[in-house]
């Protein structure tokens, strides 16, 4: 999918009117959906908990939490890209204290220029995210691929007297006479002999 074609999810938090309706004008539809705004901690947790979403946008502090941790705990779901945004006199700090967690700060007040870099920033390491989650799951089916032909192998073994070499060729040598995957020969001689 194209980069322009593609659309992400985003949760604000955030207990500031102006600044709602501002990211809520930056955030069309076509690029940015679904939006949800909560207005504390509390509500954010819940909304995070029933929905995974692509960004999550923070505007500290909140009424009932700095939201700092919250932050840190969004970056540990696979996917989420955390924006916090703090006072200016505490982004030094508070950047030093999130940054090893994935977390990009902006300082505030902030400009319309400023908050659209930010979401481009968080549009790049979603897709670099994106890239890596695929990756990830094509060596977890590799695995476990590898983890059924070599069950296969042990059963060709145990039950045919074959040695370790012989079982691998034969499962290879079927997979190639027939045009298949091994992982497939290597399901079939499961069932076989299950």
């Amino acid at each position: 999918m194209h980069l322009k074609e593609r659309v992400y999810s985003v949760l604000i938090v955030s207990a500031a009117e102006n600044l709602n309706t501002a990211l809520s004008l930056l955030l069309p539809e076509v690029k940015y959906s679904p939006v949800h705004v909560m207005t504390n901690i509390s509500a954010a947790k819940r909304a995070f908990a029933e929905q995974a979403y692509d960004y999550v946008i923070i505007n500290s502090p909140l009424p009932d939490d700095p939201g700092i941790r919250f932050a840190i705990d969004s970056c540990d779901f696979s996917g989420t890209i955390v924006l916090l945004m703090v006072r200016a006199e505490f982004q030094a700090d508070i950047n030093e204290k999130v940054t090893e967690h994935g977390v990009f700060t902006l300082s505030k007040p902030t400009s319309k220029p400023a908050l659209m870099n930010a979401l481009s920033w968080m549009s790049s390491a979603r897709e670099r995210l994106r890239k890596t989650e695929k990756k990830a799951l094509s060596m977890e089916e590799k695995m476990e691929e590898i983890r059924i032909v070599n069950k296969a192998k042990w059963l060709l073994i145990s039950e045919n007297n074959m040695e370790e070499p012989q079982a691998h060729r034969y499962i290879e040598k079927q997979a190639m006479d027939r045009c298949t995957s091994r992982r497939k020969i290597a399901e079939e001689i499961l069932k076989t002999y299950s």
